[in-house]
C-alpha cells in the first residue's frame, strides 16, 4: 500500500507548494518561496493554522489590500521571468472580490498568479455565513464565481482530496508560457480544516520543465518565404522576447539582416536601447522613429506580442497597402492575429531557426539611410523634450487642448515648475543605469515608452496590458523582492497613487528600500487629454472642488510628502528640476524607502508622433468640436485594417 499522511487540506496545500520547482535551460529554480495573505475569518484558522504550524521553507508575508498584495506577486513573477511566484490568499467575500482585478491583470499580461480565496461552507450548514454573497437563483454561486472570466484555471475545493488534482492542474497552467495567467482555487472554509490521508507521493518534489520548442520547419519556411520577399521589414519585440530571454538573439538577427525593431510596452528592455537597430517604443505611445518606419514597412515580424491596439495603432499604423504580417509566438491564439503567416514556438528557438533560413538565402533588408535618419530625428526630439523648462506666463505646454485656467492655476497653487518630459529625462540622468523602473496606467507609460532608455535587460517594468492604475507602488515591493540588490524606482501619477498605495505599509514592514516618484498634476491628466482632444470639456478628470453639479471649481492640492511621512518614509517635495536631481542624489544614501512628491505642470506629457488611437466617440452631438473630432476618428477608421 502507498504510504499516507493524515493532514488537513490547508496543510497539504502548504506542503505541496513548498516542493514545486521549475527548470529552464538546465537551471532549476524553486517556484514558491513566499506566501502573501490578509487573514480574515475565512482562512485565519484553516490556512492560517497550516502556515503558522509548519510553513516549511515558505516565507509568510502580510498584505494590506488584497489587490495590492496580488500586484506585488505579479511584479515579482514578471521580474523573475515567470519562474517564481508568490501565492496569495484572502478571506471570503470582499477580500476575495478585491483580488479579481489583480487576476485580470495577471491573465491579460500572461503572468502566473495563484490565488486562494476562501469560499462558503461546503456543508452549507452556517449559510449565510458572514460575508457570504447569496443568489436566490443558485445556492452554488459565491463571490468566487467572479474569478471565472479573469482566470486561466478555476476550481473550488469541496472535499479534501480534490486539492490534489486542483493543484496539479494549477501548476500545469502556471508553468505553461502559452497559457499562463491567474489560477484561482476557492477554499471552502470547513474543508480547509478537514483531514484526509494524503499519499506521500503527492508531496514529492516536482520539477516542471519550461521548454523551448521551435516552430515546426514548415512554419519557419512559411515565414522565411514572406520575409525574403521584403525590402523594408520591421520587427516588433513583445513580452515573449523578454520571458524567453531572447533579446540578444533578436538583436543579432536584426543586425545580421539589417532589420530595425520597435518595442511594445511588454517587450521594452528585452533588447538594449543603445542597439543601432532599436527604434524604441512603437504604436500609439511610440517614438517618431518607430512609427515613421512602420508606415512604410512591407513585412511586420511580430515576435512574442499580443498585437494590442496600442502596439498596432488600432491597426492603422502600418500603412503600406501591401504590408504582410508574420508572427512568432508560443501561443497559437496570439500567433493567428492580424491574419499573419505564423510560426508557433519559443521566441529564442524560432528566431534562431529563422535566421538559418534567411542566412542560407543571403537575405538582407533593403534599407539605405531611413533608419539612421529616423533615429537622428528622434534623438533631436528627445533632446528638446529633456530641456523643456518653465518660463513664466509665456510658457506653452506640449498639449494644446486644455482648460486655460489649469496651468497658471496649478503653478500658483503649488509653485510646481517641473515639465513631465524633463522630469523623466532628469531621472534617467541621475539614477544608476542598472536600476529598474516601474510604471503602469496613465500618461506616464506613454512618456516612458517613448523616452526611457536602458541597456539593462528587464530594467523597464511596465504593466500596460491591463493598464491597471494602482499597480505601481505594490509592484516596487515585488520587483525589490526579485532584485534585492538593485535600486528600484516607480513613477506613478497622483491619481494612481490615490487609488492604491496601501502596500507602503508592507514595504515598511519588510524593511525594503524602494523609491516612489509621485507625479502630481492634480488629476487624471491622460484621460483629460483624451476627452479634450476629442471636443469634450474638462469633465471630472482634474481634481477640482465641486460646484454642486460638476467638479469644476478650484484645483485641490495634496501634500503627498506628508502622506509618506505618516508611514515613516523619507520624503522629498520637488518643485523644480534642480530640486528633483538633488533629491534623487540624496535618496541614494538612504536606507529607508523614499517618496518624491513632484509638482508636475499639467499638459507637459509627450504626444503625437504619427500615432492614432481608435476611440468610441459620439456620432451625434450639439458641440461642433465633438463633430469635428468624430470626423477625424472616422477618417482614421477608414485607414485601419478590419482584422
Amino acid at each position: 500500500m502507498n504510504k499516507t499522511t493524515k493532514m488537513t487540506t490547508a496543510q497539504a496545500i502548504v506542503r505541496y507548494l513548498d516542493n514545486q520547482y521549475v527548470m529552464m535551460d538546465g537551471k532549476e529554480t524553486k517556484f514558491v518561496e513566499g506566501f502573501f495573505t490578509i487573514f480574515g475569518h475565512g482562512i485565519a484558522v484553516g490556512l492560517g493554522e497550516a502556515l503558522d504550524t509548519n510553513p516549511g521553507s515558505i516565507k509568510v508575508m502580510q498584505g494590506r489590500n488584497e489587490q495590492g498584495m496580488c500586484h506585488t506577486a505579479i511584479a515579482y513573477a514578471k521580474q523573475n521571468n515567470r519562474r517564481k511566484i508568490i501565492p496569495c490568499a484572502s478571506s471570503v467575500g470582499p477580500g476575495a472580490a478585491n483580488m479579481v482585478t489583480a487576476c485580470a491583470t495577471a491573465t491579460v499580461n500572461n503572468i502566473p498568479l495563484l490565488v486562494f480565496p476562501a469560499d462558503t461552507f461546503a456543508s452549507r450548514q452556517p449559510d449565510p455565513v458572514l460575508q457570504q454573497l447569496e443568489q436566490s437563483s443558485s445556492l452554488a454561486i459565491t463571490t468566487n464565481d467572479a474569478f471565472k472570466p479573469v482566470c486561466k484555471y478555476w476550481d473550488r475545493i469541496t472535499r479534501p482530496e480534490m486539492v490534489m488534482t486542483a493543484l496539479n492542474n494549477a501548476m500545469r497552467v502556471l508553468t505553461d508560457p502559452a497559457e499562463t495567467g491567474a489560477c484561482c482555487i476557492g477554499l471552502c472554509q470547513d474543508v480547509e480544516g478537514e483531514s484526509f490521508d494524503f499519499p506521500e507521493y503527492f508531496f514529492a518534489k516536482r520539477v516542471h520543465r519550461i521548454t523551448r520548442p521551435a516552430a515546426v520547419d514548415e512554419e519557419v519556411e512559411d515565414i522565411a518565404a514572406v520575409i525574403k520577399a521584403a525590402k523594408k521589414p520591421l520587427v516588433v519585440v513583445g513580452g515573449g522576447v523578454r520571458y524567453s530571454e531572447a533579446g540578444k538573439a533578436v538583436e543579432d538577427f536584426c543586425t545580421e539582416f539589417g532589420i530595425p525593431f520597435g518595442e511594445s510596452q511588454g517587450g521594452k528592455s528585452a533588447c538594449i536601447s543603445s542597439h543601432p537597430y532599436c527604434l524604441g517604443g512603437i504604436g500609439v505611445t511610440g517614438t517618431y522613429a518607430s512609427n515613421i518606419i512602420a508606415k512604410d514597412a512591407d513585412v511586420v515580424i511580430a515576435i512574442g506580442t499580443r498585437l494590442s491596439d496600442f502596439t498596432t495603432g488600432s491597426k492603422r499604423l502600418f500603412k503600406n497597402e501591401n504590408v504582410r504580417f508574420v508572427t512568432i509566438n508560443y501561443s497559437r491564439y496570439h500567433a493567428y492575429k492580424m491574419d499573419a503567416v505564423k510560426a508557433v514556438g519559443d521566441a529564442l528557438a524560432t528566431v534562431n531557426a529563422l535566421a538559418e533560413k534567411l542566412r542560407a538565402a543571403n537575405y538582407k533588408a533593403g534599407y539605405t539611410s531611413e533608419i539612421t535618419e529616423a533615429k537622428k530625428a528622434w534623438a533631436e526630439e528627445m533632446e528638446r523634450l529633456a530641456n523643456i523648462r518653465y518660463t513664466g506666463d509665456d510658457f506653452e505646454p506640449i498639449i494644446k487642448a486644455r482648460d486655460p485656467r489649469t496651468v497658471p492655476e496649478f503653478v500658483k497653487l503649488t509653485s510646481g515648475k517641473i515639465p513631465q518630459s524633463a522630469a523623466l529625462a532628469a531621472i534617467r540622468r541621475v539614477i544608476d543605469p542598472e536600476a529598474t523602473i516601474i510604471t503602469a496606467g496613465g500618461s506616464l507609460p506613454s512618456c516612458m515608452q517613448r523616452m526611457w532608455t536602458t541597456d539593462k535587460r528587464g530594467g523597464y517594468h511596465a504593466e500596460y496590458g491591463y493598464s491597471c492604475m494602482g499597480y505601481e507602488v505594490a509592484a516596487t515591493l515585488g520587483v525589490k523582492f526579485a532584485e534585492p540588490d538593485t535600486e528600484v524606482y516607480a513613477v506613478v501619477g497622483d491619481s494612481s497613487f490615490q487609488m492604491l498605495h496601501s502596500e507602503i505599509g508592507t514595504i515598511m514592514q519588510e524593511r525594503q528600500k524602494v523609491n516612489i516618484l509621485v507625479f502630481d498634476n492634480c488629476g487624471f491628466g491622460c484621460i483629460n487629454n483624451l476627452e479634450m482632444n476629442h471636443g469634450i470639456g474638462s469633465l471630472a478628470t482634474e481634481f477640482r472642488y465641486s460646484d454642486g453639479q460638476k467638479p469644476t471649481g478650484d484645483l485641490i492640492p495634496v501634500d503627498y510628502a506628508k502622506v509618506a511621512e505618516g508611514y515613516g518614509l523619507k520624503s522629498y517635495t520637488c518643485k523644480t528640476i534642480e530640486e528633483l536631481e538633488a533629491a534623487l542624489e540624496d535618496a541614494k544614501q538612504q536606507e529607508v524607502a523614499c517618496l518624491f512628491d513632484l509638482k508636475i505642470i499639467p499638459k507637459t506629457m509627450t504626444d503625437g508622433y504619427e500615432s492614432w488611437w481608435n476611440v468610441g466617440i459620439a456620432t451625434t452631438s450639439v458641440k461642433e468640436s465633438v463633430r469635428e473630432a468624430c470626423d477625424e476618428v472616422m477618417e482614421g477608421r477608414k485607414e485601419a485594417r478590419d482584422y
